[in-house]
């Protein structure tokens, strides 16, 4: 399993509508992605929003997000204008607990 971070910095007069932009965006995201396992949306006004989703596989991530998704953030038209600084993308996979 691929865990995917995508930190948005938000203007913070824009923030309450990004995140409804986010929130309604992605709501259909599981029947259009069979290989996400899980996903939400986490804030934390006035200017910080994460869209963490949760993938199968490499595979998965490939189909949604293309050929660079280890770098290059899923973006929606006209997100630029809400955001102080470029979507940042990571990726991470749980460590072994012993």
């Amino acid at each position: 399993m691929i865990t995917r971070v995508s930190e948005a910095r938000v203007r913070p007069e824009r923030f309450e509508e990004f995140r409804e932009l986010i929130v309604s965006a992605v709501a259909g995201f599981p029947a259009l992605h069979p290989g996400l396992l899980g996903h939400e949306v986490l804030v934390a006004p006035p200017h910080s929003l994460l869209y963490v989703s949760r993938w199968r596989s490499e595979e998965d991530l490939v189909a949604y997000a293309g050929e660079g998704w280890r770098d290059e953030p899923v973006t929606l038209p006209g997100e630029e204008e809400y955001l102080l600084a470029p979507l940042e993308v990571r990726h991470f996979t749980a460590a072994p607990l012993h």
